[in-house]
């Protein structure tokens, strides 16, 4: 089964507790155990743009996130695994759940 991993940055206050190598690390480590089948970093919050389309079908475009919060998604991958208690060990190995990241684990519906 599908599982995406969305990668929740902490505070941008925070001092990350994650280098470059354990990003590398992780990347090897899914890719080896056969599992990997899509992830990306995105680029930074301010690059962000937002589109709503209201109810008589206008279009308002801004610039930034939707939303004001605390955390930030900063990537995701997606994992082909047994069941959500494999998604949630390789979740937890993930270098953004440490300090104040989080990572939310979410089945893939496939129709």
């Amino acid at each position: 089964m599908k599982y995406m991993l969305l990668i929740q940055s902490g505070s941008r206050d925070a001092p990350d507790p994650c280098t470059v190598e354990d990003w590398m690390a992780y990347d090897k480590a899914v890719q080896e155990a056969g599992i990997f089948v899509a992830g990306h970093s995105l680029a930074d919050l301010t690059t962000a743009t937002t589109v709503r389309v209201g109810p008589t079908g206008e279009r308002t475009i801004t610039d930034g996130p939707f939303a004001e919060t605390r955390e930030v998604l900063g990537g995701y991958y997606v994992i082909d695994v047994p069941d959500l208690d494999v998604a949630l060990d390789w979740a937890a190995r993930c270098p953004g759940s440490r300090g104040d990241g989080a990572v939310e684990v979410r089945p893939v519906a496939e129709f």
